[in-house]
């Protein structure tokens, strides 16, 4: 690519990432059988069932299908990127990007948790099942609202800091790649019968999130240390961050907890934070940390692009 192209295409990620934040919170996520990442999830619902294949191949079945759906949902992205001429790219590009992002609607979910909990117990646990695979049949409303805080906290990550991550150092394919691999991760990455069909896509998550979590948990605590509460966070993250199954997860989950001062509990599996505040009383903190962390790194990355391309088109290197 010359030197002048890929300066100016810096300079348009660099616009398309704010846009596509203004498009979350504009739109959320539209309930739609066409939504993008409906259609992938539908794809890999089919694929994903392990009896469609023997025992003995599933592994590689899983390798294999991962790769194919990949392709399948980051192609349009890529022929966007390349294709469009840059009047169309922008909200092209701000469109398809925010179809790898989930903002917006994990304060909405959290939200509807609190709402339903205002109702009755049984309301609240119905609402948190939509969030999280977890038994919430016996869970109390603290343990319910924690379900759903721990979610947002977890996919501060997942759904904000990766994709942008992805997106800043490669453009919109390979955020497309990661929203593919993270949604086959979400569907197939667990210890039951889809162990084996799931093993590659649990993989390539850990992978991809690795360096994104870190990051993430980086601004946290730039964060908390502006808040007077560097040393809480940090105690968290070095006490709690490996008591949450995977590498990644509990790194923004423990920081989080200490950092606001509540507790996540995922009752017989972990306790997280020192529950000096009630999730009831906390829980808004925790939306606002998330805010403030993703319009931090949309400005963080934007401004990078930003500057790179305009520097490629004035050396013309």
């Amino acid at each position: 690519m010359e030197p002048n192209l890929m300066g100016y295409l810096f300079i348009l990620n660099a616009v398309v990432l704010p846009l596509a934040l203004l498009v979350d919170r504009l739109i959320g996520d539209p309930r739609s059988r066409y939504h993008p990442v409906v259609l992938i999830g539908s794809f890999i619902g089919w694929w994903g069932r392990p009896m469609l294949w023997p025992p003995g191949i599933q592994r590689i079945a899983g390798a294999g299908m991962w790769v194919v759906t990949v392709i399948l949902f980051s192609l349009p992205f890529f022929l966007v990127s390349w294709l469009f001429p840059w009047f169309l790219f922008l909200p092209a590009g701000a469109l398809l990007l925010k179809f790898c992002l989930a903002w917006r609607s994990l304060e909405e979910h959290a939200a509807a948790v609190d709402l339903a909990l205002g109702q009755n117990i049984t309301e609240g646990q119905n609402t948190a099942s939509l969030m999280v695979s977890r038994d919430i049949r016996n869970l109390t409303p603290e343990q319910v609202r924690s379900a759903a805080y721990e979610s947002v906290a977890e996919n501060l990550v997942d759904s904000i800091v990766s994709p942008l991550f992805y997106f800043g150092l490669f453009g919109l394919p390979v955020a497309a790649v990661f929203r593919a691999a993270n949604t086959m991760d979400a569907m197939l990455g667990y210890r039951d019968e889809r162990k084996r069909i799931g093993w590659w896509s649990a993989r390539m998550d850990d992978i991809l999130n690795f360096i994104p979590a870190r990051v993430a948990g980086g601004l946290l605590l730039l964060y908390f240390a502006a808040q007077g509460r560097f040393s809480q966070a940090w105690q968290g993250l070095i006490r709690d961050r490996r008591k949450r199954p995977g590498i990644n997860g509990g790194i923004p989950m423990s920081i989080i907890a200490a950092g606001v001062g509540v507790r996540f509990e995922k009752p017989g599996i972990y306790v997280m934070g020192t529950g000096e505040r009630s999730l009831e009383e906390a829980g808004e903190e925790i939306v606002k940390v998330v805010r403030v962390i993703t319009v931090a790194f949309c400005a963080l990355i934007s401004m990078g692009l930003f500057l790179l391309g305009s520097g490629i088109i004035y050396t013309g290197l």
